[in-house]
């Protein structure tokens, strides 16, 4: 198979799918060795860069899909809402961050964190895909919750490990330590 005909091949399956598909997923429907699928993978990708086309082939969530170019997400976002908002809620937000950063987590952790309770948000994060069961906690038999693939995809992180430090966002330990002060006298 020449360098064009597999470079044609994988521009046809990518073009189709729904989700990033692997390397060896490709390699194993292409029927040529996985290196040689890697390298064409990556090739193509700083093609599509150099060309400055208005759509990108990336490496996510274990796999590689199209996804357009994020100098066009206005026009995007435009063409595909039109109009009609989509969005998670500020709960769903801050219940989607707790789960990312404790994952795997339980619900009950999730609401004492938050300080209030999750079912209903919970619900709602695991129908969109974002958020999926991961097992059960040992000692008290709860359900535990963890971000999907879909979720990592959607943030165009690779992992899990790839999520910004918390630190940053935290208030620093002196002015913490004063409110929790201020809060038990």
């Amino acid at each position: 198979m020449s360098e064009v005909e597999l470079e044609r091949s994988l521009e046809a399956i990518l073009m189709v799918v729904e989700e990033p598909v692997s390397e060896v997923i490709l390699a194993q429907i292409i029927e040529r060795p996985t290196e040689e699928i890697s390298q064409a993978l990556h090739s193509l990708a700083k093609k599509y860069q150099d060309e400055n086309r208005g759509f990108e082939l990336r490496e996510i969530s274990g796999g590689w899909r199209f996804y357009s170019h994020p100098d066009l997400a206005p026009l995007v976002e435009k063409f595909v809402l039109d109009g009609q908002q989509a969005r998670l809620t500020q709960a769903a937000l801050e219940t989607l961050s707790v789960i990312a950063y404790k994952q795997p987590v339980s619900r009950a952790r999730v609401s004492a964190i938050r300080g209030v309770n999750v079912e209903a948000v919970m619900k709602t994060l695991v129908s969109r895909g974002l958020v999926e069961e991961s097992g059960i906690e040992g000692e008290s038999g709860a359900v535990l919750y963890k971000t999907t693939s879909f979720f990592l995809e959607k943030l165009g992180l690779n992992s899990i490990t790839d999520l910004p430090a918390l630190a940053p966002f935290l208030p620093d330990i002196d002015g913490l330590d004063e409110l929790l002060a201020n809060l038990t006298e």
